[in-house]
């Protein structure tokens, strides 16, 4: 467990005036890139598994000057699994794009430090939330624009490992565009502003729900080591996914953010374990969740999240006015797939052509208020912005190694320590 130091302690005014500054930066062209404008962006692939294979063809899709050239990922199959599919593609607009050989692909759990060391321009961040934080500040180490997927961290010593990369990331002038993909959808983005603008009045509450059924899980196979098992099943260990509040609810607690232009000053919740049994394959994750995030202005944001299977589904944000309620997007018109979007936009903010972006400290906010709304639950207490931010509690292993024990820790108790 990391000591905090007091110079890496934050207050909130010092974390909200660092945020304040990604907004201002919006409308600006990137200093790094405008005058060069590459003909072709090179990118590379860093977490080969479905969400980041996605984000991949995302790019690719959306985009006409890209080029994936390398890969990488802790397993083989999967680093072979994507370099197979990029082979199979027959689309002549998709084929142009993929120049890639297997010596560009890399395999171990230093695979990260071999995809940065090739000429890419652009890294797509698509691991596991636990390593984000360290191959983030890899990259920008690196000076590599980056797309990277949420949540950011699973802790607050991530948190702030990644607040520090993202801050020398915005002063190079380089690119980050995070996969909190509702910031670059068209129904979102004019339905918030006119919300922001008056249309329900002076918002009194909000509520978020992620409320699903439990999206997977994996059982071991013989001669699977610890290591190798925690990471195939990952969303069934805190110190992997962040829990579901971190891993998913993210999502919408993003969008009551940016609705508050704002975090919450603080955190009270409960939940639980209903139904998941005592297995290895299940974890020491919870399955539901129920927060009061409470704004400085006063206003509540409810939040629901579990993964219960049978059970009614529903995944949502609702603000409440003055004058009336809304979903947060539905007072806007439907644009292209955001999952294609935020691409577009990333490339368009290198290139020069389109507003600068940097969504670092801003994806940041949105993953510290889930794990804020973590740690309230499942300790039981009541937990301010500050306190929880500056926490000393670090889940992730300090070494990866597949011939170790990672025993699964016991489903956290409120009351407890």
């Amino acid at each position: 467990m990391n000591q905090v130091s007091e110079e890496q302690k934050m207050t909130r005014r010092e974390f909200a005036k660092a945020a304040a500054v990604t907004g201002v930066a919006l409308a600006a062209s990137s200093p790094a890139f405008a005058a060069k404008r590459p003909h072709v962006l090179k990118v590379g692939l860093l977490g080969c598994g479905g969400r980041g294979t996605g984000a991949l063809f995302n790019m690719l899709e959306g985009n006409d000057h890209v080029k994936v050239i390398a890969l990488a990922d802790i397993f083989e199959d999967r680093v072979m699994g994507v370099y197979d599919k990029l082979m199979k593609v027959t689309d002549a607009n998709l084929k142009r794009k993929i120049d890639i050989s297997k010596k560009a692909c890399f395999v171990g759990v230093d695979a990260y430090k071999q995809i940065l060391k090739t000429d890419i321009d652009v890294l797509i961040e698509g691991t596991l939330p636990y390593c984000r934080p360290k191959h983030v500040a890899a990259a920008v180490d690196a000076k590599k624009h980056i797309f990277c997927e949420k949540p950011v961290a699973v802790d607050p010593v991530g948190i702030r490992l990644f607040l520090d990369a993202a801050r020398r990331h915005k002063e190079m002038g380089l690119s980050l565009v995070a996969g909190t993909q509702r910031r670059h959808q068209k129904e979102y983005i004019e339905s918030v502003k006119k919300i922001q603008e008056g249309a329900v009045g002076e918002v009194r509450a909000l509520r978020a729900y992620w409320c699903g059924s439990l999206p997977f899980v994996r059982d071991r196979q013989p001669g699977m080591s610890d290591l190798e098992y925690r990471l195939r099943n990952w969303y069934a260990y805190c110190w992997v996914c962040g829990d579901n509040i971190v891993e998913q609810h993210v999502h919408n607690i993003d969008v009551c953010n940016w609705v508050m232009n704002d975090h919450p000053v603080s955190a009270i919740g409960l939940g639980g374990r209903a139904w998941k049994p005592a297995e290895e394959k299940y974890g020491d994750i919870w399955d539901n969740f129920a927060v009061d995030f409470e704004y400085p202005n006063g206003v509540h944001m409810f939040s629901f999240s579990r993964h219960w299977n049978k059970s009614y589904n529903e995944v949502s944000e609702l603000v409440i006015g003055s004058k009336g309620s809304t979903a947060c997007h539905t007072l806007g018109e439907p644009g292209t797939n955001p999952y294609i979007q935020e691409h577009i936009d990333l490339v368009n903010s290198i290139r020069g052509t389109g507003p600068y972006l940097h969504e670092g400290e801003q994806v940041a906010v949105s993953t510290m208020t889930a794990i804020m709304g973590r740690m309230a639950a499942y300790t039981g207490k009541k937990l301010t912005w500050d306190e929880a931010l500056n926490s000393n509690l670090s889940l992730v292993p300090d070494t990866l190694d597949f011939s170790k024990p990672y025993p699964v820790g016991p489903v956290p108790v409120p009351g407890g320590e």
